[in-house]
């Protein structure tokens, strides 16, 4: 016969005491707090308190937890669904849209995920919402693609002076006009609101690749931009090319500051105007039009927008210049523009010059408009001529046959004879009659 001795006779009070049967533990539950309650232990340790809290967790639903089943049935009056074989859902009415998208087709015994609104309804059952579901879904699919910078297609569904409503997935967002790409930014003369809302609801139906910048879910407010997106695309591509290099292409637009050129695959970029031929350029329709095939050479990169160069390819007339022209000559030239300062002469196809208004008579002149009118062939004296500055100046000869003294050079406007008098140095499509772009949803 086994005597216990008083130290393990006290070992087995003390492991009575705290310890409890299953049976005990689960009658306990169902008395005090239902169904899979947990039951705090006096004496168990914070560890095994912890893991009876997560398994009751994982095993017991509430109200606006998510919770993933298998369909039993799909009907007129809703979808059931089994939820690991213990409990039974129902899906009804709107409640069955879905946000994401991602349960748009049904078929029984696919697994999808629902939200709990209900723990029992009017036939015992979990009240469930693909709904709910779908709008966490769709919202942190939109976070994540902001976060990574992802390129997503945006269907356009609605047009309105600031802009275009898009859907990314099955969530609404704005797209505004200032965030559109050149193509489809709707240049319209005067600024013409009515016509820019025209244009833009020709868009309708169409997809464009986006890139989401805003996303407030608590706003149920998405911003995309089309802009960023091929600005991201131009760069991925841009990485084969750099400044120096020549491409050809073709013109796929003509506006008052330049030509834009696609090239390579589905590369875009835009000559301005005084990139466009050595002579002074009153509209680049004169000199290129949609369709043409150009060659030009790349003079700058920066952040994914391309400048071109079509003059760099040609040679620079001014070279030849000195040897046609000599300081002194007497020639021929037509008045092309008249300025308050002067008069724009050309002397041939590439080489231009300037009279100065102090240069167009022995009288003063108030306004060159005086002497001279655009289209008038009159006899100029060289007084200067600078090739490497693309710059000549011109004297009047006057009718009488008397001609004005040579003088020190007059110190001509920042403006060259070759260049622009009101064109930007580097000019913004959205300058352009830019329409409101007000953000509006």
């Amino acid at each position: 016969m086994c005597i216990l001795t008083p130290v393990l006779l006290l070992i087995l009070i003390i492991n009575f005491m705290t310890t409890e049967t299953t049976e005990v533990a689960e009658q306990k539950q169902n008395d005090k707090k239902g169904p899979h309650a947990v039951i705090p232990l006096e004496h168990a340790s914070e560890e095994m308190a912890a893991a009876l809290e997560k398994e009751d967790s994982a095993r017991t639903p509430r109200v606006g937890d998510l919770v993933k089943g298998a369909v039993l049935s799909i009907s007129k009056n809703g979808v059931v669904i089994n939820i690991d074989g213990r409990l039974t859902g129902v899906i009804r009415g709107k409640e069955l849209e879905d946000e994401s998208g991602e349960y748009s087709k049904l078929s029984l015994g696919d697994t999808i995920e629902a939200t709990i609104l209900e723990m029992e309804n009017e036939q015992g059952m979990l009240e469930l919402s693909l709904r709910q579901a779908g709008h966490r879904k769709a919202w942190d699919y939109l976070q994540e693609i902001l976060e990574s910078g992802e390129i997503v297609e945006a269907k356009i569904i609605d047009a309105n002076k600031g802009g275009l409503m898009v859907k990314v997935g099955n969530v609404e967002g704005f797209l505004p006009v200032s965030q559109l790409t050149v193509e489809h930014y709707p240049r319209v003369e005067g600024g013409d609101k009515n016509r820019i809302l025209e244009r833009l609801k020709t868009y309708i139906n169409d997809l464009f690749k986006v890139k989401v910048i805003t996303v407030k879910e608590a706003d149920e407010k998405m911003i995309v931009s089309e802009k960023m997106a091929w600005e991201k695309e131009q760069n991925q591509l841009l990485a084969q090319y750099k400044v120096g290099d020549t491409v050809e292409g073709i013109t796929t637009g003509v506006v008052d500051f330049g030509a834009f050129i696609e090239f390579g695959d589905g590369l875009e970029g835009l000559v301005h105007i005084s990139e466009l031929a050595w002579q002074r350029i009153d509209n680049p329709r004169d000199i290129v039009k949609v369709g043409d095939h150009i060659k030009a050479r790349i003079i700058a990169i920066d952040d994914g927008r391309v400048s071109l160069s079509v003059k760099q390819l040609i040679e620079d007339p001014w070279q030849e210049a000195a040897k046609k022209y000599t300081v002194g000559q007497v020639v021929e030239g037509t008045v092309l523009k008249i300025n308050p300062y002067g008069a724009f002469v050309e002397l041939d196809e590439d080489i231009h010059g300037l009279a100065h208004i102090s240069e167009l008579g022995e009288k003063r002149v108030q306004h060159p408009s005086e002497v001279l009118k655009p289209g008038d062939v009159r006899e100029f004296k060289i007084l200067s001529l600078e090739p490497s500055a693309h710059r000549l100046g011109l004297a009047l000869v006057e009718a009488g046959g008397a001609q004005p003294a040579i003088d020190a050079p007059k110190v001509e406007p920042e403006e060259s004879a070759d260049q622009q008098t009101s064109e930007p140095s580097a000019p913004e499509p959205e300058r352009e009659s830019e329409p409101d772009t007000t953000e509006e949803s």
